[in-house]
């Protein structure tokens, strides 16, 4: 048994109690304090936490408890999910130790099925960035290379995995921030459907584009995290009430013979490193052999996607932000009994928000701003209407 292994490989082994949960878990804190202080994956260890769920976990199997496929199997948990009575900064000097009251319900799910939360990884600000240079904290390295990045914003939790921190990890996805570390580190996240995963605990940044999403070293183990936390909740007025797909028997039968993928017209050409576009054109020859129909599709409205984006986001995102108000939790700056609450708050966002927070609210109250609305996130949401047309054509 090795930390090198695989989590379905992991959790056959403490089911065959051919280790227990302690000592694997154990064992990835042992790698944690030899590699993170070069990636810096981590920005906060749950390791008396983590110790008693894996205990407790260790004494249910003892017992002969019937216990979820990854129980026992550790998790790098990103720093934008709540968890009851551990640090939750989003990456943000104005939330540094703020500790939630109460679980979101992804930690909630992991916690039933017997995953051991490890501890909270390093992120962008607020989930703003692409490349975790923009934490408060510092920023995370590529572990196949120190002086790269990991992507972003959710670099710590690729990090982590890449790292052999751990062989699981939770990301939330805006705009790329599973998707693009998972490209870069040489793992695997996906952002499932909108609403396929409770928002519920998530510190939002552009409620109507995040969502959280499972990340892990293989297919089969994302998809097994997947079913752990996907699923209605009623906590959450955006969640999908239908069953969760069975993307586990999907993962094990690895057949693509049959399928029809389509590669959008609109984003080939110009623009894309020579080693990128060779591998994404060996990846359709492999498509190709292994028996999938390639098509190519027409969506002409996907050359405004980024615009859309960029105007979508940042608008949610100064809504969002504006409840970190020094008032009710996080940051408090200049409250010595001279200044009012108007000047506190002031005082408060100037010194806890980093620069590229600052930007994005500025960039979005512009766009929300009257006589500028209907202009700018009004027609971003006609453009975003054409995308999803393009998609249901």
């Amino acid at each position: 048994m090795s930390i090198r292994d695989n989590a379905s490989q992991m959790a056959t082994a403490l089911a065959n109690k051919e280790i227990s949960a302690v000592e694997l878990t154990n064992q990835h804190y042992q790698q944690i304090e030899a590699v993170d202080k070069d990636v810096h994956a981590f920005l906060y260890l749950d390791k008396e936490g983590a110790i008693s769920q894996a205990t407790e976990i260790d004494k249910k199997r003892a017992a002969g408890e019937k216990l979820s496929p990854l129980a026992g199997v550790p998790l790098a948990l990103k720093d934008v999910l709540t968890q009851k009575g551990v640090p939750t900064t989003c990456g943000s000097k104005i939330l540094e130790g703020w500790r939630p009251p109460y679980d979101s319900t992804v930690v909630s799910k992991l916690k039933s099925a017997g995953v051991i939360i490890l501890g909270k990884t390093n992120m962008d600000e607020f989930a703003m960035g692409s490349s975790t240079e923009n934490s408060a904290f510092g920023p995370t390295h590529n572990p196949w290379d120190l002086s790269r990045i990991p992507g972003g914003s959710g670099g710590g939790s690729a990090a982590a995995l890449a790292a052999f921190e751990a062989p699981l990890s939770i990301g939330t996805d805006t705009g790329g921030s599973i998707r693009q570390p998972a490209a870069v580190t040489g793992t695997v996240g996906v952002k499932p459907t909108y609403g396929g995963v409770s928002r519920y605990g998530l510190v939002a940044f552009s409620s109507s584009l995040d969502q959280a999403g499972p990340c892990a070293r293989t297919v089969l183990d994302t998809a097994l995290l997947h079913q752990v936390i996907a699923g209605f909740d009623p906590k959450d007025s955006t969640s999908i009430n239908h069953a969760v797909p069975d993307v586990v028997a999907a993962a094990k039968k690895l057949e693509v013979k049959g399928m029809k993928i389509g590669i959008v017209k609109q984003l080939s050409g110009s623009g894309y490193q020579k080693g990128v576009e060779n591998k994404f054109n060996e990846a359709i020859a492999e498509l190709v052999k292994l028996g999938a129909e390639i098509v190519e599709v027409s969506c002409p409205n996907f050359e405004y996607a980024l615009a859309a984006y960029y105007l979508i986001a940042p608008s949610e995102c100064s809504s969002n932000l504006a409840r970190f108000d020094s008032i009710r939790f996080g940051l408090r700056v200049g409250d010595d009994g001279s200044k009012g609450a108007e000047e506190v708050m002031n005082l408060t966002r100037q010194a806890g928000f980093g620069r590229e927070v600052k930007r994005r609210i500025i960039l979005g109250t512009y766009a929300l701003s009257s006589g500028y609305y209907d202009a700018y996130y009004g027609s971003a949401q006609k453009v975003r209407t054409l995308i999803k047309r393009d998609f249901e054509a």
